[in-house]
C-alpha cells in the first residue's frame, strides 16, 4: 500500500490519523459507529461517485466495504475487521491507500457492497495495519473452504 506522503497529500488525506493496529481500527469504530472502508487515491481525486468496471454504471455513491462487524457476527471484533481490510486489498496498488469512512448510505452496488454519499474521511490504514489484518486472516479463516 502506498504510503508516500506526496501521495497521502494528494488524495486529500494529510492529516488524517494513520492506523497502525486493527485494535486502534476497531477502537475507531466504536467511538464512531458506523465505519466503511474504500480503497481508492483518497477523496480529493473521488468524484462522490462509483463506476462499475463491468457494466460502465455510474454508481450513486462511493463503493465501500463495512468494517463494523454485523450483528450477527459471533467472533472477535478484529476478525471482522481483518476479513474486511484483506478482501479488496488487492486494489491497494500505485496510489491507491485503504482508508476508512462515514457516510449517508444511498444505496448497494452489483457486488451488493455499500455505496455512500456525504462522506467524512477518518483515518489511512497503514501498511502495518493491513500485515496485521493479512495475519489474523491467515489464523482465524480457511478462504479455501466453501
Amino acid at each position: 500500500m502506498a504510503e508516500d506522503e506526496d501521495q497521502i497529500r494528494a488524495g486529500g488525506l494529510h492529516g488524517l490519523p494513520r492506523l497502525h493496529t486493527l485494535d486502534e481500527v476497531a477502537e475507531l469504530q466504536r467511538a464512531v459507529g458506523r465505519v466503511y472502508l474504500r480503497y481508492s487515491a483518497g477523496p480529493a481525486a473521488d468524484t462522490g461517485t462509483s463506476r462499475d468496471k463491468e457494466s460502465g454504471c455510474v454508481l450513486p455513491g462511493l463503493s465501500t466495504n463495512p468494517v463494523t462487524p454485523e450483528p450477527w457476527w459471533d467472533r472477535p471484533a478484529r476478525e471482522w475487521v481483518a476479513r474486511q481490510l484483506c478482501q479488496y486489498a488487492h486494489l491497494a496498488t500505485g496510489s491507491n491507500v485503504g482508508w476508512l469512512l462515514t457516510g449517508t448510505e444511498v444505496g448497494r452496488g452489483p457486488d451488493c457492497e455499500p455505496l455512500l454519499a456525504d462522506t467524512t474521511a477518518l483515518a489511512v490504514i497503514t501498511d502495518d495495519c493491513l500485515e496485521q489484518a493479512r495475519a489474523v486472516y491467515r489464523t482465524a479463516f480457511d478462504p479455501g473452504r466453501r
